[in-house]
């Protein structure tokens, strides 16, 4: 494992980091996967790994291709999602070149069987990798469909004993509405696993919530567009909206 910085202390120890394929979208061009995106989510995860900390990253795929939008297409639910799972697998693989050209040690982990490109998840297999430095990026969801990419980083982040669920989105945390859509929406700092689930709050469905309350892993929703955000979120610093048990903080 890398040696800690003596003169920054990250508040976790381990993360889960959990990023929309949208985030890779180059919106202007419409190309799927944007190298200047790429470049700098490898060179944050960079940065937060020379404070020591052992990083997992479970990546959706709805740059490329999503099960339930599939539909209208004519395809199959099943069908869909397990297209949307190969498609998280080409993200990862393009994620793990971003990493590498960065010097960061990375292995892509599979919950489908594709032996050839990653090696199949074994829980086992990624805590040793994740003790050894290595940063692993977890695809094809939980390898079942009808699950979110969502519901597949609180079920490894559950596996693997994370301290913390950072997701990274388009906005800066939860939301009482969709801001993008509502201009009155109000951003929460804090909000309990209950009052999500309650209020049935769609940054993460019901599954993801329930899982991590359930193993009381703490859930960070920040702006991945703005700039050190994942390192902030590592250090402790306020960003986003943190979910956990009680609203002072408690998970």
């Amino acid at each position: 494992m890398a040696k800690k910085s003596a003169a920054v202390k990250p508040k976790y120890r381990r993360i889960l980091l959990k990023l929309s394929g949208e985030v890779l979208l180059n919106r202007d061009s419409g190309n799927s996967l944007d190298p200047g995106i790429l470049l700098s989510v490898a060179k944050q995860i960079k940065e937060v790994k020379k404070l020591g900390v052992e990083v997992a990253i479970v990546i959706g795929g709805g740059n490329i291709f999503r099960g339930l939008p599939g539909q209208s297409c004519g395809i199959d639910r099943t069908t869909g999602d397990h297209m949307g799972m190969l498609a998280t697998v080409i993200n990862s693989l393009a994620l793990q070149s971003a990493l590498e050209s960065q010097g960061v040690d990375t292995r892509v982990m599979s919950a489908i069987n594709i032996p050839a490109v990653a090696e199949p998840f074994i829980r086992r297999r990624a805590m040793r990798h994740l003790e050894k430095g290595r940063v692993i990026i977890i695809g094809a969801g939980t390898g079942n469909p009808y699950f979110t990419t969502d519901s597949a980083a609180a079920l490894r982040a559950s596996e693997i004993n994370a301290d913390v669920l950072l997701k990274a989105t388009k906005v800066d945390g939860i939301y009482t509405a969709d801001p993008m859509k509502d201009k009155t929406a109000k951003r929460y700092d804090t909000l309990t696993y209950h009052q999500a689930l309650k209020d049935e709050l769609k940054v993460m469905d019901a599954a993801a919530f329930s899982l991590c309350m359930e193993n009381k892993i703490p859930i960070l929703v920040f702006n991945f567009f703005k700039q050190n955000e994942i390192l902030r979120a590592v250090l402790g610093k306020r960003t986003g909206t943190l979910v956990t048990r009680s609203t002072n903080g408690g998970s």
